[in-house]
């Protein structure tokens, strides 16, 4: 009987804001991740590791190249979680669709969880959104989000569509707000759909874990529970901080990740025996606002 058994192997792709919760929560779970970005030092396995279970790479997962000289690694199970920063639908291929097809290519068999987002769902009537809506992307960077998420599928992987990630060092609206700066546009009726940062993490880490019947349902919706319009998101923030309520003013048409209304549903997921830490955005908001510059 092996008491020690070798432990499961992650390869990460993407060791940003997200990806390093993700390292963080599964190397706690006895996993050996090997974490992949653009920006690292590192030539090879070997000189790259600085503990016994964290290897950090320098890999550009765009390129076949690239990914194939990782093939000696063989991962259990891969997250490609890696950002596009403020790049439009050319970077987005390479990142996203290239960047999966090349996982796939080089890792045949290996389960892969693609990190999507929301933003594939374009309604803009407050209606609810589950796995099952239409995904009807305006722009084309969601349909090149689409086209990797079905190629993903179709090899046997899975992908969850997450919300905006927010959580320690990192709030856009609370940062607004707590500097003057938001706008509540129109009536504030636009609902915002949420998932704080070590929620996210969290889900990964269980579906990489689940049993196959599980993982077998492959895309899941990744949010909060409590999706809010943003004049209630205001009100709140205006007694939780003791700050007045901010003016009204014209929709912002230039949202990167484009502008909806809708209220998404991590139903799913939660069947799945998930719940998130933080089930509202106002649930974390007063811990976040001392993190943040």
């Amino acid at each position: 009987m092996n008491l020690n058994p070798e432990p499961l192997k992650l390869l990460l792709c993407g060791h940003g804001y997200l990806g390093q919760a993700i390292s963080r929560d599964f190397l706690t779970a006895g996993w050996q991740v090997t974490a992949l970005s653009r920006g690292t030092d590192s030539s090879n396995p070997q000189s790259a590791i600085r503990n016994p279970q964290l290897a950090e790479l320098s890999c550009d997962i765009s390129s076949r190249e690239s990914v194939s000289q990782l093939a000696s690694l063989q991962p259990d199970f891969i997250v490609h979680c890696a950002a596009s920063g403020k790049g439009g639908a050319d970077v987005y291929r390479q990142v996203y669709l290239d960047g999966c097809r090349n996982l796939t290519d080089t890792f045949p068999g290996i389960p892969l969880l693609f990190t999507s987002s929301t933003s594939v769902y374009a309604q803009i009537d407050g209606s609810e959104v589950t796995e099952d809506s239409p995904a009807e992307p305006d722009r084309e960077t969601g349909r090149i989000l689409l086209e990797a998420e079905q190629h993903v599928l179709d090899h046997g992987g899975l992908v969850t569509r997450l919300a905006g990630i927010y959580g320690p060092h990192r709030s856009i609206l609370l940062k607004k707000f707590l500097h003057g700066e938001a706008i509540i546009e129109e009536d504030g009726r636009r609902y915002i759909n949420q998932i704080h940062r070590d929620d996210a993490s969290a889900a990964i880490l269980w579906l990489a874990n689940s049993k196959f019947e599980i993982r077998n349902s492959k895309l899941f919706n990744l949010c909060d529970s409590t999706p809010l319009t943003q004049l209630e998101t205001y009100e709140r923030m205006s007694e939780l901080f003791s700050r007045p309520l901010p003016p009204t003013g014209p929709r912002d048409l230039d949202r990167k990740r484009g502008w909806t209304h809708k209220r998404v549903s991590n139903t799913k997921l939660r069947a799945t025996g998930w719940e998130p830490a933080f089930p509202s955005f106002l649930d974390a908001a007063q811990s976040v606002a001392t993190t943040l510059a």
